[in-house]
């Protein structure tokens, strides 16, 4: 009976997903519904065959776990530089009553074991790019897009590409068509980015929320590459046919001239990644504690009652009201409060379990208004804490609906890397940059849902 409900709700969650998609659209009349079913289909067959079908997940479990290996690995050239020491350096989560729940570890865990994963994977990146392997990996997936969905061959290399290597660096793969593409082509590379996530920050997610969920950050990429076509074809679909190029070749530019290169680059793109997430952290966590600290401070001047405890009066704030009415998780009027107010309907949506939609749904909040990171540190310091006792199936769906690009700074990341590539495609990003959000997140959200049916 469980299952039937979640197969229900599943599937009304897709279906407002769609809906919402539909609405948006610049030409209903011309949107290709057999490539929007094509599109789903593909997502649900993946996903079953990945999660359910045991040789075929061996096959992905192994490449999870091969990557997760590669973090040890990591780990060693951290540790030469500096030390085992952060090993120890942990403290348990304070609120500075300001309501902000600060990350399980301490900050130096995250600055010298974390981020030097992402340059790492950066610089391993860049070697099989060089080698030609991922190439070959990009080509089979595009090839298999093309089929079900009758995409052109631009489309289906750069939403292949964005599985494996990320926004900034797919447009490479295709950078001989880009100055030829149509508007629908555009959105659709667009979205695609912002639905996906590159592999040096897969390493960056696995680090944070723990390795036995690298074979669902693998899948959540992997899925959510059709999710993005469907999303963008419906919202931006193709009016002119004609104009779109069917050629699958990969150009056979190389990331450097020899190998040593190759790693340098790579590990020079991995540093600018890795300080740029640094930095980004340090400014919106410090941005989110200021806004929680004024938020707070205002509600608790707010008086509701006068209550008596141990005989002695004292003030029923609204601070106090909203922990009453949170079970307790959450300290009293903050910026999760307010965003899990706005995203709790699309949390229900998506199969989070009734008592878990707020808290959830401020992990979406927080990923599309700040970004992903933030959404995947919080979402580990809830599974820490005792108190809060998210379900295994609210973390599942929590884990694949974080898992994308789609948030606000990323609009300029793809409108500075795509234009630097082709510059006369620069209007048509700016245009199109805000609906590419809105898709991407769209489509995390329908990754999300068919999750939440699969994985029991």
């Amino acid at each position: 009976m469980d299952f039937i409900i979640d197969i229900l709700r599943g599937g009304l969650g897709i279906a407002v997903m769609i809906g919402v998609c539909y609405l948006l659209s610049n030409n209903r009349s011309a949107i290709n519904w057999r490539l929007v079913l094509g599109g789903l289909v593909l997502q649900i067959v993946l996903a079953i065959l990945i999660l359910k079908v045991p040789f075929i997940y061996g096959f992905f479990n192994f490449i999870a776990e091969a990557f997760v290996s590669l973090l040890g690995y990591a780990e060693a050239g951290a540790n030469f530089l500096f030390g085992s020491w952060p090993n120890e350096a942990y403290i348990q989560s304070t609120n500075f009553d300001t309501g902000l729940q600060i990350p399980y570890k301490l900050g130096y865990m995250f600055a010298f074991k974390v981020l030097p994963t992402v340059i790492f994977f950066s610089a391993f990146s860049a070697i099989l790019y060089y080698l030609g392997i991922l190439q070959v990996i990009i080509y089979a997936f595009a090839k298999v897009m093309s089929k079900v969905m009758k995409l052109s061959g631009a489309e289906s290399l750069a939403a292949a590409a964005n599985v494996f290597i990320g926004q900034t660096e797919a447009p490479l793969v295709i950078k001989p068509f880009l100055e030829n593409m149509t508007r629908s082509e555009i959105m659709c590379l667009m979205t695609g980015g912002m639905a996906t996530i590159a592999g040096g920050v897969f390493a960056l997610f696995v680090s944070i929320i723990g390795d036995e969920y690298a074979i669902h950050f693998l899948t959540a990429s992997i899925i959510s590459a059709p999710a993005a076509i469907v999303a963008a074809k419906i919202m931006y679909p193709e009016v002119d046919p004609d104009q779109t190029n069917e050629n699958l070749e990969i150009p056979k530019d190389k990331i450097g001239n020899n190998l040593l290169d190759a790693i340098a680059i790579g590990t020079t793109d991995g540093v600018k990644l890795a300080v740029n997430v640094g930095a980004m952290l340090l400014v919106f966590i410090s941005l989110v504690a200021l806004v929680n600290g004024m938020l707070f401070f205002f509600a608790d001047i707010i008086v509701l009652d006068t209550v008596v405890v141990n005989g002695i009066t004292e003030d029923y704030t609204f601070n106090n009201k909203i922990s009453d009415l949170t079970n307790g998780r959450f300290e009293g009027f903050n910026l999760e409060y307010i965003l899990g107010l706005m995203f709790a309907p699309i949390a229900w949506l998506l199969g989070v379990d009734s008592s878990d939609i707020l808290l959830v749904g401020q992990l979406l909040g927080k990923k599309t208004v700040i970004n992903e990171v933030i959404g995947y540190i919080d979402l580990q310091g809830l599974m820490a804490n005792p108190e809060v006792k998210l379900s295994p199936k609210s973390i599942i769906i929590a884990t694949y609906a974080l898992c994308g690009f789609s948030n606000f700074s990323s609009i300029g990341i793809q409108i500075g890397g795509i234009s630097s590539l082709a510059p006369n495609q620069r209007p048509t990003l700016t245009e199109l940059g805000l609906k590419a959000l809105i898709g991407g997140t769209i489509a995390c959200f329908i990754t999300g849902a068919i999750a939440g049916v699969i994985v029991q």
